[in-house]
């Protein structure tokens, strides 16, 4: 009974991401998950207290692989560029084979007016912060990286242009193979970086 109810919380959260992708953040409504899913509104409030906690398991949804990324880099033991190029081919490997969660990477803005949400929103942005920045830093000790621009800056220039990438390819309606100019445009990013 236990794995039909998870296995019930799974699909509305996938409904929930097909939803923000169609109709984008402020389209979502419990409503419309139910309907989609055949429920009354009544039954999916007993896996989700309210709208923002099926936001915030979306978020987690969305962001389930980011340990697993960070660990595979630990176990392969990469460092310095080839952690970060690691890093964001795994990200956008996925959302290629997923675009529907890239609504996601799209609706921050539409989540931080809720308390709860912008949290969430914040401790997201800052964790996959924290962990590109750690690379730059050590792609900078072994002199790969220019040290006279901030990590910290780098790491905004980097999630910004993919970010960018991203929302391009999706008004483009997915014509363009995703990772690979997401590849490209890192390598141009990281060339222009390197130390000289």
């Amino acid at each position: 009974m236990e794995t039909t109810a998870l296995h019930r919380r799974e699909c509305l959260i996938l409904t929930a991401i097909e939803i923000i992708n169609e109709r984008g953040i402020q389209g979502l409504s419990v409503r419309e998950v139910a309907k989609r899913q055949g429920f009354s509104n009544a039954s999916i409030f007993s896996h989700f207290k309210s709208k923002s906690e099926l936001i915030i398991s979306v978020l987690d949804h969305y962001t389930q692989y980011d340990t697993a990324v960070i660990q595979a880099i630990t176990l392969r033991e990469l460092k310095s560029i080839d952690a970060i190029k690691y890093l964001i081919e795994s990200y956008y490997t996925y959302y290629e084979n997923y675009p529907q969660i890239t609504a996601i990477i799209l609706a921050y803005d539409g989540l931080r007016c809720e308390k709860e949400l912008s949290e969430k929103i914040k401790s997201i942005l800052s964790d996959r912060s924290v962990s590109l920045i750690k690379m730059i830093e050590e792609a900078k000790a072994v002199n790969k990286i220019r040290t006279d621009i901030d990590s910290a800056c780098i790491s905004d220039i980097i999630m910004g242009s993919c970010r960018e990438v991203c929302q391009k390819w999706r008004v483009e309606d997915y014509t363009f193979p995703l990772k690979d100019r997401i590849m490209y445009t890192l390598n141009a990013i990281l060339d222009s970086l390197a130390s000289r």
